[in-house]
């Protein structure tokens, strides 16, 4: 394991850097070269993004959003998620403020259509992805060489093949950087915390007069946690039902003991004896906001002009990243277990309860008894301290190719491109199951029955700190996981100008044909691959392997109708189609074909108007984990179970429904909702599943009206329907399967149809949905084609430039208005509305928001070397999904429909700062923030930004721990999508020379 580990990592170093070698030799022979960048010629041949055309006055029928140089700059981020997250239109992915259930990379998620959806690209081309989903990990972009981002409405696939549903976002690096360029940056939060430091230094140059040019881009980030002890919305868990400040788990200390058909009884604060549930585990102190983070990237690029008409060139990227996730301690998670009666650690009244609910005799037989069963087991192991998932990966992706102009306006570019991505996860600070019965089974306190691995009899019963250090050394156990991801490419387009005119300039193409091979190979060690082993992991973790290759021949053309005529001073016709073949490495070799194809209109009938529209026919081809990945039971999000507590009583066919899913009968009234509000999901992956096909429609215009000199005016309209989706049901669809809108009206023979019986299994002591994967499936879900997903809604874009005096304004907006956002599962379940809404069910990606309205606004003013700018973020109102007109059809009743509203109280024990004050956890108003930048030059090769964000320290919406996905909300909140950090302070320092 080390030598290869050590392998790769001289391997990765090598021929990433090779470029950046060459370069920096390159760069050494030139003596002396420019202080800035040359600008582009304004003949040259230039590729938009969403074509392969390569034309100098193309300009693409889909709509595109630029994120700019100055915008980068000016928002002082220190990652690409982070700049992506809060765009307009855009849904939080994963990134920094997502820790319970972040993976060790960042995503970004274009329409709230799911991160695997949309294509993330590097100056138009793919990079190695970083996970079995298929996902660019946005860690690994060179963000200080990016010089805009490129944001695509609407499908790509005809351009750039799978994937491309949603959108694409592009980014493109300054090309023919010559100069040096140091930047640091830092940020802090008001409250002294949430350091980030990030350092780039980037050098370039020409060489040959012009012939060729090379840059190195080596840069460095650190972000320390914050934790949601430090804030007051998040001291304590809240309740999203109650409104009562207090811990939720019944994983807690001290130990807590479920039995069939009786409450939940929990060892009494003297240790001595059981008592009712009195104590649930505060887990919010221990999780972040903010998951520390340390990152080393380095990108090397160079081209050269071997003639007049061959150009060679290349560019390597590697990033070497650690990302962790810090959640609660670990613990004992429901596992049935059993004890010896003459443990010497176990109270004599304990010791008799345990023997009367077992039918044992008291007495000697009690006492004497080899294993007292402990039916499910929930003990918070908060002597060994957090869990920590520690994501260590290293990415290399390098290309080159050569292009060759074979005429004046004809250019083949021909392309190979290799990359591979290798994650390390080191979970540490976990209990062992069975290390766990192995130091129950003790007759002394000094020696187990079983000595083996240095067992230490464990005391189970007392209070935090009764597990010695000694005992919690014993318990604590590490787990290694390693992800390998591999993509290999090749691309040749045939690009250019066909010569002929059809009543404009001359028609443009783009031919070409593509390959491309995916693999992956997940290697956990024995400790993961256990169901239960690791207390509080989520589940087994499976080794796998997969893989899949494409072959692709595709063709765009680029045709001017009309030129300077009555009413169309432009008329350009947009074509494109893409043939795939896809082969699946997997037992009889499925293999399938698809077709995408395009068009699109642009018309100008004036100077100052242009309209544009745009249909693509796109697919997304099935990713690895959905192809490959075994079944296993894991963890979801749930809030209510229609047979938790007194529901069921009374009513036959409930009971007997309940009864059916594994419950016992003496369980019926006494049936848990799911712990923490997370249910079991048992899933896993389909090798016969096909691809997606989705249809997209953009239409809009563009508006430079000649009396306002600098303004700019855009408005597009966006379609976007996905059919034969691959989608698992919502856990809201799985209960309602079974159970209908309306529990309590069930009936006997849906009570005992395969929809209650096969596709919810409740643990067998308590009767809920949540427990020990080895005896508790909970929802049972099948990836299918049957889904559908479907968005529309408008972007518009204002922009207005001008000097006034002295003064130099640039004032910008760009906002969203989403019409609808609609899951459905399968025929059968409901077109699930999610616009505008929050819940477990909502938000068919990571469960995060999607409002309705939202937009940024910039504006800028210049005074000679001074910026001053302020940034408007708006995000408009949402609320709970039981809110909707339409609630019954969505699974909820009238008495789940509605979260608390009031005044939040503690429990007791709790002291919420939150306390006292009232809430509605149904409706989240309009949110606004404010964020100011300053950027000044000191002289010619200095330059300042200093800025302030969330200026008026606007805490987030506090809606309690249940009101969504546990990705999505955190904390009581949704952190990523409103901030819970509070008001920020950054500066940055260039250097360039």
């Amino acid at each position: 394991m080390k030598t290869t580990k050590k392998t790769l990592s001289s391997a990765t170093y090598l021929q990433s850097l090779a470029l950046a070698g060459s370069a920096i030799a390159m760069l050494a022979s030139t003596g002396a070269y420019a202080q800035e960048a040359d600008e582009e010629k304004a003949d040259e041949a230039i590729v938009v993004t969403g074509s392969l055309i390569r034309n100098p006055n193309l300009e693409a029928s889909s709509p595109i959003n630029v994120v700019g140089e100055d915008e980068i700059q000016l928002r002082n981020t220190g990652s690409a998620e982070e700049l992506l997250r809060s765009l307009p239109g855009a849904v939080p992915g994963i990134g920094s403020a997502v820790n319970n259930g972040n993976s060790g990379f960042a995503s970004v998620d274009l329409r709230g259509l799911g991160t695997q959806r949309n294509l993330v690209l590097l100056d138009g081309d793919r990079l190695v992805v970083a996970n079995q989903l298929g996902t660019v990990d946005l860690n690994n972009i060179p963000l200080a060489l990016v010089q805009r981002v490129d944001v695509l409405t609407g499908g790509a696939s005809t351009t750039y093949g799978a994937d491309a549903v949603t959108g694409v976002v592009n980014f493109v690096t300054r090309k023919d950087f010559a100069g040096v360029n140091l930047t640091s940056a830092y940020k802090i939060t008001d409250e002294g915390d949430g350091q980030i430091f990030r350092t780039d230094l980037t050098i370039g140059g020409n060489f040959d007069d012009g012939r060729g040019n090379a840059v190195l881009s080596v840069g460095y980030q650190k972000a320390k946690p914050v934790y949601q002890g430090d804030r007051d919305v998040s001291v304590f868990g809240i309740n999203s039902r109650t409104g009562v400040a207090s811990g939720s788990s019944r994983t807690s200390v001290p130990t807590t003991i479920a039995f069939p058909g009786s409450v939940i009884r929990q060892i009494n604060s003297g240790g001595t004896a059981f008592a009712d549930f009195y104590n649930g585990f505060n887990f919010n102190p221990y999780n972040i906001y903010q998951t520390p983070y340390e990152r080393f990237n380095i990108y090397g690029s160079a081209r050269y002009e071997v003639t007049d008409s061959i150009e060679v060139y290349a560019r390597g990227v590697y990033s070497k990243n650690r990302v962790s996730t810090i959640i609660a301690p670990s613990g004992i998670f429901g596992e049935a277990l059993t004890i010896p009666g003459n443990n010497p650690f176990l109270p004599s009244a304990v010791r008799d309860e345990l023997c009367t609910r077992a039918g044992i005799a008291l007495g000697a037989t009690c006492t004497g008894a080899a294993a007292l069963p402990l039916p499910a087991v929930y003990r918070r192991t908060v002597e060994i301290g957090p869990r920590v998932s520690d994501y260590t990966t290293q990415m290399f992706d390098y290309r080159a190719g050569v292009k060759w102009d074979i005429s004046d306006g004809i250019t083949f570019d021909v392309s190979g491109a290799h990359g591979e991505s290798e994650l390390d996860q080191l979970q540490s600070g976990y209990v062992l199951r069975s290390r766990v019965q192995q130091a129950l089974n003790a007759s002394s306190s000094s020696a187990c029955t079983v000595t083996t691995n240095g067992c230490v009899p464990l005391n189970l019963w007392g209070p935090a700190g009764s597990i010695t250090p000694a005992m919690a050394n014993f318990l604590n156990g590490s787990s290694f996981i390693k992800i390998k991801n591999k993509l290999s490419q090749v691309k040749g387009v045939l690009s250019g100008d066909t010569g002929l005119a059809l009543g404009g300039d001359n028609v443009t193409f783009a031919l070409g044909a593509e390959h491309r091979q995916y693999s992956y190979d997940r290697i956990p060690d024995a400790f993961a691959q256990s169901p239960g082993e690791l207390g509080g992991a989520g589940g087994a973790v499976r080794p796998f392997k997969g893989g899949y290759n494409v072959s692709e021949i595709f063709g765009e053309l680029n045709a001017p109708l009309v030129e300077d005529a009555a009413f169309a001073k432009s008329l350009v016709l947009e074509l494109g189609a893409r043939y795939s073949s896809y082969k699946v490495d997997a037992a009889g070799s499925p293999k399938y074909n698809t077709w995408t194809y395009k068009a699109g209109l642009t018309w100008e009938p004036v100077e100052s108007i242009k309209l544009r529209g745009n249909y693509q026919r796109a697919v997304r081809a099935p990713n690895i984990n959905e192809l490959f990945a075994p079944v296993v039971t894991g963890l979801t999000s749930l809030l209510v179970d229609p047979c938790a507590g007194t529901a069921p009583v009374g009513n036959a066919n409930l009971t007997a429904a309940c009864v059916n899913q594994g419950a016992s009968l003496a369980s019926i009234g006494l049936i848990p909702n799911p712990t923490a509000n997370q249910a079991n999901l048992t899933s896993g992956g389909n090798p016969l599943i096909q691809p997606e096909k989705a249809d997209t429609f953009t239409v809009g215009a563009i508006f430079q009206p000649d009396f306002v000199p600098g303004l700019t005016l855009t408005v597009d309209y966006y379609n976007v329907k996905v059919n034969q989706a691959i989608t698992l049901k919502t856990p809201g669809d799985i209960l309602t399967d079974c159970f209908t809108a309306n529990p309590g009206s069930i009936t006997a023979a849906q009570a005992a149809s395969a929809a209650c019986t096969t596709k919810i299994r409740r643990n067998p002591v308590t009767g809920g949905l949540s427990g020990s994967a080895l005896t508790t499936l909970g929802l049972v879900s099948e990836l299918t084609n049957n889904g559908r997903l479907a968005t529309k809604g408008i972007d518009f874009t204002i922009n207005y430039k001008r000097e006034i005096g002295a003064l130099g304004l640039n004032w910008n907006l760009s906002g969203n208005w989403t019409d609808s956002l609609t899951f459905r599962a399968s025929p059968s379940s409901i077109n699930r509305e999610c616009v505008g809404y929050y819940s477990a069910n909502c938000g068919p990606s990571l469960g995060q928001i999607q409002p309705k309205f939202s937009f940024q606004q910039r504006t800028t003013l210049t005074y000679g070397d001074i910026d001053f700018s302020i940034l408007w973020r708006h995000i408009g109102s949402v609320q709970y999904e039981g809110q909707a007109a339409d609630f019954a059809a969505r699974g909820f009743t009238t008495a789940s429909r509605n979260l608390f509203s009031g005044v939040v109280t503690n429990a007791a024990g709790a002291s919420s700062p939150m306390a006292g004050k009232t809430f509605n956890f149904n409706k989240i108003g309009a949110y606004n923030y404010i964020d100011l930048s300053v950027r000044f030059n000191v002289n010619d090769n200095l330059g300042v930004t200093v800025g302030v964000s969330n200026l008026f320290d606007k805490t987030p919406p506090l809606l309690g721990d249940g009101a969504g996905s546990t990705a999505a909300n955190s904390g009581n909140t949704f952190p990523s999508t409103y901030d819970p950090l509070g008001r920020a302070f950054n500066a940055s320092v260039s250097l360039k020379f």
